[in-house]
């Protein structure tokens, strides 16, 4: 397994992945899948600050994370916000742990001061996951999203760097 920095090329694949947890989980509350274009873009808003990660498994990209913009507002610059997704013929092999070791350092040499995560309440391999590696919950929005005909909680979390 490879982690490496993402690039253009690696789209594609980020989308289908992507768009795979859209369809099929409460890992993300997009309901409607992404074009290759809005994800070309999302691409864009990221950079040195905020990187974006592959885990590359025998030329296959097997999962990625990014660290996002939490707001556009200036104070805000050194806290980011975590996007973590597994290929479903991968998850359960550790990939996450890479990434987000990785992605935490990386973050860490960014210049970021904070991450933060927002998890479905159900998902306890990524409240599993993210606890490992030192995030705290700060707190429950209750009823926020609406996936699958459910109303669901989330879990914030947040760990600094």
């Amino acid at each position: 397994m490879k982690i490496r920095l993402a690039v253009i090329e690696d789209i594609p694949s980020i989308l289908v992945i992507y768009n795979e947890a859209v369809a099929n989980t409460v890992a993300t509350f997009d309901t409607v899948p992404r074009t290759l274009e809005q994800q070309e873009e999302w691409f864009a808003q990221h950079g040195d600050a905020y990187p974006v990660m592959v885990a590359e498994y025998n030329g296959i990209i097997a999962g990625w994370s990014s660290l996002n913009r939490y707001s556009d507002r200036q104070a805000y610059a050194r806290t980011s916000e975590l996007s973590l997704y597994i290929h479903p013929d991968y998850r359960g092999q550790g990939i996450g742990r890479q990434l987000l070791e990785v992605m935490l350092r990386e973050g860490k040499e960014a210049g970021l001061h904070t991450v933060l995560s927002r998890i479905e309440e159900s998902n306890e391999a990524s409240l599993h996951l993210h606890r490992a590696y030192g995030f705290e919950t700060v707190g429950t929005m209750r009823e926020v999203g609406v996936k699958f005909g459910r109303l669901l909680n989330v879990v914030l979390m947040q760990k600094m760097l």
